[in-house]
């Protein structure tokens, strides 16, 4: 029996004005190549780097989420190797001294909570980017120079899915630490899987690195074929050497990439240009009192304060600017309602017109998405549903009105109950003619099945606006057909 050992390295771009060693514009995605470069960038030969202070903050404030040691002082060396698109021939990063160290995160993974514990998190600049056509490949250097931030867990993962969950937490802590927006289409979250198979669950087997992952359902998919690439392997005799590999993720295995690499290989020392730093007690402190409530207490909160299933809790996580606006109408509300609480009957009234009709609204119209979620307007809907008590046919066509019209709910509500009070139409008329238009379902009531009535129902409610509640309709159909 073989045991997966699993540790990831994540490599994250970060949300900075400018590049790490320079005062170029971090943008990474800039539609002209090579915009953004300049001599240092470029690796010229007499410039000089200097260090951007607001990616050293950044990386403090993660490790800091993520329960790390911080390493009081610190320094970049030079790591040695070439590539293409690594202008300078050496990359400036971390390693003997990182700037993070000896953290860890929790989750859940079915149900069971899991703790995984990081080794480091230290700062690098990122390298190019290689564009590859049929005869030949270009350079674009915008990325070159990027702050770039490298966390690197111990090898505790288990299982594939342990590594794609934590993965995608992780995620959701950058975003709301905002120091970076991680988006893997987007290559600011790169991931590198580092895989053994061993005889025993706490030992060690041979290292086989996976790079460049860039969706966490191939980090999930490649570490699932490798292990059984692997076993396989061992249970047939055969050895597995340390190497790197790639993911081919349309068919859905690894492949040799090149024998791997060890530390000694990049001949790791100071880099001669750029002073060691010390990193403040005080600011660290300062740091740490600035990080808000992450995932994993927010997720608590929503539970217990909203009565939200697990699935709307999820959405409202990945969605922070709907969250907001969730939070703000639900706190409104209760100021409306002049109660410092609500029932959970109120909760569940608020959140299901919230998850179902409105969320359809903003799909409907996502380019107007911040107009709509600019109209602190929900809570007084559901204000208005508590207390008046409209049908959901016509409390939908009251928020739909306020939202796409821009319009008070109360003041729409009245204009249709004066409507109701007062018809241009005759109700009467109405049910006859769907009556005339519908004689199936006419048949199908006379037969005694129920559902032919409510569909009449539906009808009438459909062609009178929702002015008449369904209770109203029901009577006069049934005089009618009796």
């Amino acid at each position: 029996m073989y045991f997966p050992i699993i540790g990831l390295e994540i490599h994250l771009e970060l949300k900075t004005e400018h590049k790490m060693f320079c005062y170029c514009k971090n943008d990474p995605l800039a539609k002209e190549p090579n915009l953004n470069v300049c001599p240092i960038c470029l690796g010229y030969p007499g410039t000089l780097p200097l260090i951007n202070q607001e990616a050293i903050l950044k990386v403090i404030k993660t490790g800091l989420a993520l329960s790390c040691q911080i390493n009081r002082e610190s320094f970049f060396e030079r790591k040695n190797y070439f590539y293409p698109d690594l202008p300078k021939g050496y990359q400036i990063s971390q390693y003997h001294k990182p700037i993070c160290f000896d953290g860890h995160f929790d989750f859940f993974c079915d149900g069971k909570k899991k703790r995984i514990r990081i080794q480091r998190i230290h700062l690098e600049e990122d390298t190019g980017r290689l564009l590859h056509h049929k005869d030949f490949s270009l350079v674009d250097f915008n990325r070159a120079g990027i702050p770039l931030m490298e966390l690197v867990t111990f090898p505790d993962f288990r299982s594939a899915k342990e590594a794609r969950i934590f993965a995608q937490e992780l995620q959701l802590i950058l975003r709301y630490l905002d120091v970076s927006e991680a988006d893997m289409e987007k290559g600011q979250m790169r991931i590198e899987v580092n895989l053994s198979l061993a005889e025993k669950e706490n030992s060690l087997g041979t290292k086989v690195e996976i790079k460049n992952l860039n969706s966490f359902w191939a980090v999930e998919e490649a570490i699932e074929y490798e292990i059984s690439r692997q076993r396989e392997l061992l249970e047939n005799g055969g050895r597995i050497f340390q190497e790197t590999r790639g993911f081919d993720p349309e068919k859905k295995i690894t492949f040799l990439q090149r024998k791997k690499e060890y530390s000694q290989d990049y001949r790791y020392f100071p880099e001669p240009d750029l002073p060691a730093f010390e990193i403040p007690e005080d600011l660290i402190e300062k740091l740490r009192h600035e990080i808000p409530p992450l995932p994993f207490q927010e997720r608590e909160r929503l539970k217990n304060d909203y009565q939200l299933q697990d699935w709307e809790i999820e959405f409202l996580l990945k969605n922070r600017e709907i969250k907001d606006y969730f939070d703000f109408n639900f706190e409104n509300l209760k100021s409306i309602l002049k109660k410092e609480g609500l029932t959970n009957e109120e909760k569940r009234i608020f959140s299901n017109y919230f998850f179902s009709e409105f969320l359809n609204i903003l799909k409907e119209r996502e380019e107007k998405k911040n107009q709509i979620l600019s109209q602190p307007s929900f809570a007084k809907f559901i204000s208005l549903v508590i207390e008046k008590k409209p049908n959901s046919f016509l409390a939908k066509k009251i928020l739909r009105e306020t939202f796409l019209e821009n319009k008070d709910p109360f003041e729409i509500f009245g204009l249709l109950e004066k409507e109701r009070r007062e018809p241009s139409f005759s109700l009467n008329g109405i049910i006859l003619k769907v009556i005339q238009e519908n004689l199936q379902a006419v048949q199908d009531f006379k037969k005694g099945k129920s559902g032919a009535l409510q569909f009449l129902i539906g009808q009438v409610m459909k062609e009178t606006k929702g002015v008449f509640d369904p209770q109203t309709i029901k009577k006069e159909i049934e005089k009618h057909l009796s």
